[in-house]
């Protein structure tokens, strides 16, 4: 019995060492699960803390127009990304500037920022970050006035966003997806599906950016009276709420619009004069948005027959297109080259691959070849449409400074030949080319003749002699060598043409 004893106290202490080092292998994996879920932890608000700082005074700078403190502060972020290991947060850095270039119009320079970013987004864990990223390249796609591509990437913004941990970033996000979808749906003709977006949109957000949206669909749908509604919405939340400079603008434009609509001219003007300061401010980081506000301008100044702006804004108008224009087609050839480029490096050059690469280049150029030439001919429409339209506006600014000029001749008045020399210096220059003693008595008389006014006229005009008149024609023949057989009036009708 007492050997039988011994064996089992030792057994038993022997089995109690070994819980002794379960328990304590236990506590060890516990406390290291502990300490690496309290890093975890830790580190996810380290990431979303950075986030959030990144994108908030990012979006501040921007919708500010302050462009230098926006590439710094990401620059900022970009090195402090590094320091984390936080891809994601690189990601972020690049396509914030993907962003502001695209605002800009500066396609190429968002889609080498756009490639960059794609590959620190798409494998991250965060689905917030594949929503904003999918956001951002929908932006980039409705630039380039390519809808569908658009929409297809706002529904992987939707996708990824339900995903997402509900945080103030995806609450932001929410309402913005839906203005971005309405945008693209109206452009598209879905008029039912775009007031659906917009009306969410607002319903979620109910600023005056989200108002002015809605008031813009129904100034597109021609209903001013229901676009009024929400116009006073946006005006009465720019007062109470804080308005960024571009939201601002958005809403100025809106206005003028709509002002332009009821013919209220006068609150039109000063609403779009508004929107054009703020456009000026901000251009560096949303010069996309400029042409609008011009355009807008050139037509509130035809209505108002005012020919001389209205051919001026029309003019700037047409320059900004332009240069969107070329910024399109630049990156739709590079795309064009990158498909062809990227297939060449895939294939192995075989004879059997040989036929079938030339085949697929040939179609691709074909396709890409149809869809430019779509483009083009839809782009000349619209050039010839405001050609026709500039046209007719130098013409009416012509009309409209002869007229005035004619005016102040009839009434002697000593502004006539400064406001004659303002509307026509070309042949005030060529005078003096001939001439570099010409006196202003003689030039004002010269711009009498170019104007057509006969000697009775400008007798009357002058209170001179009708014969004091013809001495003059005769010594400003003299004056300008003008042979006996050429008509004087002829001469000056001609002259700087």
């Amino acid at each position: 019995m007492g050997k039988t004893d011994l064996i089992i106290f030792k057994n038993i202490k022997t089995h109690s060492k070994g819980i002794k080092k379960i328990i304590a292998f236990t506590i060890c994996m516990g406390l290291s699960l502990v300490m690496f879920s309290c890093r975890r932890e830790s580190q996810n608000t380290d990431q979303e803390n950075f986030d959030v700082s990144l994108l908030t005074e990012s979006s501040e700078l921007q919708l500010s127009g302050e462009y230098e403190a926006f590439v710094k502060l990401n620059k900022e972020y970009l090195k402090k990304a590094a320091k984390m290991r936080y891809t994601g947060g690189k990601g972020l850095c690049y396509l914030n500037m993907a962003g502001v270039n695209v605002s800009a119009g500066n396609y190429e320079k968002a889609r080498f920022f756009f490639n960059k970013a794609e590959k620190d987004l798409f494998n991250s864990e965060n689905a917030y970050h594949k929503a904003v990223f999918y956001d951002n390249y929908s932006l980039y796609y409705s630039h380039l006035k390519l809808n569908d591509k658009a929409i297809a990437c706002n529904n992987k913004a939707s996708y990824y966003l339900k995903q997402a941990k509900k945080t103030k970033l995806t609450q932001k996000l929410l309402p913005r997806l839906y203005v971005n979808k309405g945008i693209y749906y109206a452009w598209k003709g879905w008029y039912g599906t775009s007031l659906k977006c917009f009306t969410k949109a607002n319903m979620l957000e109910n600023s005056a950016y989200t108002n002015c949206m809605v008031a813009q669909y129904y100034l597109f749908t021609h209903k001013p009276d229901s676009a009024g509604i929400y116009i006073a919405r946006a005006d009465e939340k720019m007062v109470s709420q804080k308005t960024t400079d571009v939201e601002s603008l958005w809403v100025y434009y809106t206005m003028g619009y709509y002002y332009n609509e009821i013919d209220n001219s006068e609150q039109a003007e000063k609403a779009l004069k508004k929107a054009l300061e703020i456009n000026i401010k901000t251009r560096r980081t949303y010069s996309s948005h400029i042409k609008e506000v011009y355009k807008a301008l050139a037509e509130l100044y035809k209505k108002k027959n005012d020919g001389g702006k209205a051919y001026f804004y029309l003019k700037k108008y047409m320059e900004e297109e332009g240069r969107f224009d070329a910024e399109r087609f630049a990156v739709m050839n590079k795309a064009t080259e990158d498909f062809i480029s990227e297939m060449k490096q895939e294939s192995d050059w075989h004879k059997n691959d040989l036929p079938l690469f030339i085949a697929l280049s040939i179609t691709l150029l074909t396709v890409s070849g149809v869809y430019v030439r779509k483009i083009i001919n839809r782009l000349q429409k619209k050039k010839n449409t405001l050609k026709e339209q500039t046209d007719t506006l130098k013409n009416h600014v012509r009309v409209k400074q002869r007229q005035e000029v004619i005016e102040l001749a009839k009434k002697n008045d000593s502004s006539f030949l400064l406001k004659f020399k303002e509307y026509y210096p070309e042949f005030i220059r060529s005078l003096l080319e001939i001439n570099v003693d010409l006196e202003n008595s003689e030039l004002a008389f010269c711009a009498m003749l170019k104007l057509r006014f006969s000697s009775k006229e400008i007798a009357d005009y002058t209170f001179v002699q009708h014969k004091s008149v013809q001495q003059k024609k005769y010594r400003i023949r003299k004056r300008l060598n003008i042979p006996g057989e050429t008509d004087i009036y002829d001469f000056f009708e001609n002259l700087a043409e």
